[in-house]
């Protein structure tokens, strides 16, 4: 079986100044969930992170794709 490439995907939230933009009430207090090898993994921990704090409209959970950032120019299949 082949091993897929490591696409990595940051995971994080925290709550929000406002529910209409991302600005952060406090960046010490950030939620660092964790870095994952694929996408699906950093949806499954977004999802369980999300489900948490559903009943806090200001906490949101974001992933975000640190393999682009590292290397813009590579195309990626997710």
């Amino acid at each position: 079986m082949a091993e897929s490439k490591q696409l990595l995907h940051f995971v994080f939230g925290g709550e929000l100044k406002r529910t209409d933009e991302i600005e952060f009430t406090d960046l010490k207090k950030l939620d660092f969930v964790g870095m994952y090898p694929n996408f699906a993994e950093a949806k499954k921990a977004w999802r369980a992170k999300a489900q948490e704090t559903v009943d806090k409209a200001q906490i949101r959970y974001f992933v975000v794709h640190i393999h682009r950032l590292m290397d813009p120019d590579e195309e990626h299949d997710h």
